[in-house]
């Protein structure tokens, strides 16, 4: 595994198959597959088998962890920490949308995503209107 330079490594866990799970101030670095910047993790699911990661974009990957040690710590404190705002939005009778600010590394503005409740469809024109609208009275509120 090779780092970024000035990449540090944080705590790491190894794999049921060898592997390693690496945590680095940047990203989640798994086995196999590209580093998961913070940013773009949204939750992590631990349970007596190992890790769950959920991405942002819905994927999910999986790794057994025998021994996890320090590692649901520190991926929850990191994950935590990307996150400026997470707001939830009623949107109608149907349920609502979680409007959520993070934290990218070497930009200045926050990257806003709209999270629908089970059973929303996010193209649907309607919803999407009215999750950007409550997106805009909440920058406006929060001064993002």
């Amino acid at each position: 595994m090779t780092l970024e330079a000035g990449e540090r490594v944080l705590v790491h866990a190894r794999t049921a198959d060898g592997g390693y799970v690496v945590a680095t101030d940047r990203a989640l670095r798994l086995p196999a597959g590209a580093p998961l910047p913070w940013y773009r993790i949204d939750r992590a699911v631990w349970d007596e088998e190992g890790l769950l990661v959920v991405g942002t974009d819905g994927t999910q990957r999986r790794v057994d962890l025998p021994d996890p040690g320090r590692l649901p710590e520190a991926v929850r404190e990191r994950v935590t920490s990307s996150i400026l705002a997470s707001r939830h939005v009623r949107l109608g009778d149907r349920g609502g949308v979680r409007l959520v600010a993070r934290r990218v590394p070497g930009q200045d503005a926050a990257e806003w995503e709209f999270v629908f409740d089970a059973g929303l469809d996010p193209a649907d024109p309607g919803l999407r209107a009215a999750a950007e609208q409550a997106l805009e009275e909440l920058r406006r509120n929060l001064g993002v």
